[in-house]
Order: structure tokens, then sequence, then C-alpha cells
């Protein structure tokens, strides 16, 4: 068999790969539960957020669309600018005005642009480059992680998460740390490398706490978890609230849409962003928030497949990274809700209200259904391995 046939054959099999259904339909289905799940929790105040977030639906879906038909191997060469482009929306998120008292949006006139939530996509695709070996004999040779792609790792990690402590935002701060751990470790990095790296990390955390570097909100977020009587007015109000209506749906839930529940007259504050699950366990209860848990579940399976099935270790870590990132929102989003985790403010992806948040979400399961199409090699194609 001549390689021109060859290339024949597996052209005409790369072309008959499609998108991974099972993501995009998971996907589309937590979409569609979000909208009404934000709708359920906003009916009465007349703020129209449902409407807005079906914009924001609707341009996530076509940038889902459009990155999914980028070669992926691409983004490896426009990651630098891109990187560029994201530190400085960093910065420039300090020349506005902040909204209640942090300064993480550029206004833009038709939405806020917050560059934090693209910044995580940036950074899984940057530590993806640095991490993959860029040639056919570094594939060939042991795969050992050098001590200094870990401090590269860490580097490329810690100027955004900085920026973005900076504004406040704590737990998208974290988001950054979890993500360097999980591709460090797919990456193959030794036990005693991440044993350093955390000491690092808990070094840190001593020194946060040691020099009073967190606000006094932020204290009253992580106390709250130990003391229920934190903040009554503030912080913990919204955890007694949140872990009330979604005990007193118990099983089955009182009803989707019912009237006379805490998140129906929005007793629970921010319920259609970062507390979003209430409404799940209130009006459908304990089986409702399984069912969400297990769509999340589905759609970390199938990045963990796409990682499995990449054709090169560049996809794999992107594909790794993403499932890392969108598994540490939904534990601790869901964790704070119940009073298992400090409330850290991050959003549920797919079902919380916002712009930026739900685009960056589908335009990173874009990258990764791109990985999914082009898991096929083709020989005598230039890749990037």
């Amino acid at each position: 068999m001549t390689v021109r046939t060859r290339l024949r054959e597996v052209a005409v099999i790369r072309r008959d790969n499609h998108s991974d259904r099972i993501l995009l339909g998971t996907m589309l289905a937590l979409s569609a539960f979000g909208l009404l799940m934000i709708f359920s929790a906003t009916r009465n105040s007349g703020t129209f957020s449902m409407e807005r977030q079906m914009i924001f639906v609707a341009a996530g879906l076509i940038i889902y669309m459009i990155s999914s038909n980028i070669d992926y191997r691409e983004y490896r060469v426009l990651a630098p600018v891109v990187s560029i482009i994201i530190l400085l929306a960093l910065l420039a998120v300090f020349l506005f005005e902040p909204v209640n008292n942090v300064n993480r949006w550029i206004p833009l006139g038709f939405f806020n642009f917050q560059p934090a939530e693209f910044a995580k996509v940036v950074v899984i695709v940057v530590l993806a480059g640095l991490l993959a070996p860029a040639r056919r004999d570094d594939i060939e040779g042991p795969r050992v992680l050098t001590w200094r792609k870990v401090g590269q790792a860490a580097a490329i990690v810690a100027i955004p998460a900085v920026l973005i402590y900076q504004q406040p935002d704590l737990g998208t701060t974290l988001v950054f740390g979890f993500i360097l751990v999980a591709m460090l470790f797919v990456s193959g990095a030794t036990w005693r490398q991440m044993v350093s790296l955390l000491g690092v990390g808990v070094s840190g955390i001593i020194a946060v706490f040691q020099f009073d570097l967190l606000s006094q909100y932020q204290m009253n977020r992580l106390e709250v978890l130990f003391n229920e009587n934190t903040d009554p007015q503030g912080i913990g109000y919204q955890l007694a609230q949140s872990k009330s209506a979604i005990g007193s749906g118990q099983l089955f839930g009182k009803g989707l849409l019912k009237e006379g529940t805490l998140t129906a007259f929005e007793y629970v504050p921010e319920q259609e962003t970062d507390f979003i699950f209430t409404a799940v366990g209130e009006q459908l209860g304990f089986i409702g928030g399984l069912l969400v848990l297990a769509a999340f579940a589905v759609i970390v399976w199938r990045l963990l497949v796409i990682a499995a099935n990449a054709r090169d270790r560049f996809g794999a870590l992107i594909a790794s990274g993403i499932a890392a990132m969108i598994m540490f929102h939904v534990v601790v989003n869901v964790g704070m809700t119940i009073g298992i985790m400090p409330v850290t403010g991050l959003p549920l992806p797919f079902l919380s209200q916002g712009g930026s948040f739900y685009m960056a979400m589908t335009l990173s399961l874009g990258i990764a259904n791109s990985i999914w199409l082009l898991r096929t090699p083709v020989p005598g194609e230039n890749q990037l391995t």
C-alpha cells in the first residue's frame, strides 16, 4: 500500500469523525436547564435575567462551533499573543470604577467582560504547550518533567493569579492553583516535585494569614464554614438561607416553579449566579441535584476520554486541564451551597448566570471537541506533538 493510498484512507476516516455528541448534548441540556433555573430564581424580580442569559447562551454556542472547527494545534502558536492580550485585560480592569468594591469587569456597553474567566482557558493552553514535548525525539525519550519546567509552569500560573487575587477574586485564584497541580500530575511530575509544590502552596497560604492579606469579607467567608454566626447579616445569612433552601427540598423537591419557597421569593442572595444550585435543591430535591451532578460527571468523563484518545500530548493536556477546571468549579460551588466548602463566589458551569463565564466554558469545550475531531493522525501531515 502506497503512502498516497493510506493518506486517502485515513483522510476518509478523519472526515467520518463526528463531534462528541455526548459532550455537546450534555452541555446543551445543562444550558437549557440553567435557563430554566435562572427564570425560576428571578421570575418575581423583573430583572430579565433569563433573557440576558439566552443571549449569552446563543453567543456561547457560536463560540463552541467556531472553536470546534479550528485545529487545536493552532492555539499553540497563538497562545503567547493571546496571553499578552489577556494580561493587559487583567490590568485594564483596574482602570474602571469598582462594582461592589471589586475590579473584575471591563464595561463594553452591551455586557461587562470579565477577562479572568478567559484567562483560565488561556493558561490551560499555555501550560499544555510548555509541558508537552515539541519534538519527536522528546516523545521517544523518557518522560521526565524537569524542575525548570515545573518552575516555568508555576510562573505562568502565578502572573495572572496574582492579578486576579488583587481584584480581589480569591475563588478564581484557587482555580488556577488546581489547574496547575492537575496538569503537572498528568504531565508526569514526580512525587517529590508535587510535594515540593504543595509545600510552596501551604507556605503561601500561611503567609497570606500571617501578613493579613485577606480582606474582612474574605475572612468572613472562611470563618462562616466553622461558625455559622459569623457575619449574620451578610455571608452567614446567605449560607444559612442556602442550606435551608436545599434541605427543604428533601428527596424529590417542592416542585418546579412552585410558589411560596425560599428561592421563588429570592431569600437566597445571588441565587441566580453563585447559588443557583439552591434553586435545584429546593425545587427538585436530592434526586434533581444528583441528576445535575451526574451530568457534570458525564462532561468530565468525556473530557478524560478525549484526553486519552488525543493524537498528541498537547491535546491530552488541554483536555485534562479543562476537565480539572470544570471539576473544581462544580465541587467548590456545590460544596459552598451546602456548607462544606468556603464561600468563594465560583459559579456553576452552564447553570449560573454570567456572560463571560458561560462563553469561556463553551470555548473550552469547543477546543476539546476539536481535539476529538482531529484524533486520527494522517501520515505525512505536519503535526505538533
